[in-house]
């Protein structure tokens, strides 16, 4: 098993720690906040998770080694962070929306993962929408994609507001490397409706050749495999204009530790566990043949 740790404190990472409690593959070493008293380090230290304040520190300052850090923190943050965390040797996985990094979705090429030491999982609209994006994109050639993403107010963090430029740059930027199109556009939409809404991506692409069923297709072939590790995704429509495909996802939090409109979370958060597995798996089989 390869032993891990969690930078944050808030409701995904805390997800985090119950995935790495439940994972064959995996050991929660340590969960790491800023303050020794916050709610989620308690929270974590009542899970059962050896805890530490005090930053990126209490993982470089101490004498345990790491395989593998998620971290939880923010997009301003995480470039210190890789940094220190990388000269100890460690697989870093970034859930912030900081740009760096190689970036994974494990719907589109989760198997490269365990070849990389930085991995960046772009932002939870980026998982959401990407494999759809990029399945649709081997068909037909985008010249244009735009992608709106709509959350609950209460399924995002204080950090992620604060990263907001960059949570749409980033997206932005993944959604032209996995589509190679022209220009794409994203945006998000943090609403406050009561009661709150599922976790939704409206996704439109202009591409010439555009056809309704191969489109349609395509789209439930990507939902079928996105409800292997993220069971809530749920394609609330899809229709194609011209030369304009539009596809709308939702995700419904399936998770015990999650309310129910936190799709958000729960996206980013199975991406994260599905990378640090393909590391542990693929560690595990090298082992295995030099044994031999």
């Amino acid at each position: 098993m390869l032993n891990t740790a969690v930078l944050g404190t808030g409701l995904l990472a805390l997800d985090l720690v119950e995935r790495i409690r439940n994972s064959p593959h995996l050991h929660c070493g340590l969960v790491v906040g800023r303050a020794h008293d916050s709610t989620g380090l308690i929270k974590a230290a009542a899970m059962g998770c050896a805890t530490a304040s005090g930053g990126v520190a209490a993982l470089t300052d101490v004498e345990e080694t790491f395989d593998i850090v998620f971290d939880v923190t923010n997009a301003f943050a995480h470039p210190e962070h890789a940094a220190r965390l990388a000269d100890a040797g460690a697989t870093v996985i970034n859930l912030t929306p900081a740009n760096t990094g190689t970036l994974i979705v494990p719907a589109v090429n989760g198997e490269q993962a365990a070849a990389h030491q930085h991995i960046s999982l772009a932002s939870c609209g980026g998982q959401t929408s990407i494999p759809v994006l990029h399945a649709i994109a081997q068909h037909y050639v985008p010249t244009h994609v735009e992608m709106v993403a709509t959350a609950a107010t209460m399924s995002v963090g204080r950090a992620s507001r604060l990263n907001l430029d960059e949570y749409i740059e980033t997206t932005q930027s993944a959604i032209r490397h996995f589509t190679r199109a022209g220009t794409a556009k994203t945006m998000l939409n943090i609403s406050p409706a009561s009661p709150p809404p599922r976790f939704r991506s409206a996704m439109t692409l202009v591409a010439p050749g555009a056809e309704a069923e191969p489109a349609r297709t395509i789209v439930d072939s990507v939902a079928e495999t996105m409800r292997s590790f993220v069971p809530g995704f749920h394609v609330a429509s899809c229709t194609v204009a011209g030369d304009t495909i539009r596809v709308a996802v939702e995700v419904t939090a399936t998770r015990t530790t999650m309310p129910v409109y936190a799709g958000n979370l729960e996206v980013i958060s199975a991406a994260a566990i599905h990378a640090a597995e393909q590391h542990a798996v693929t560690r595990t089989s090298a082992v295995k043949e030099n044994a031999r």
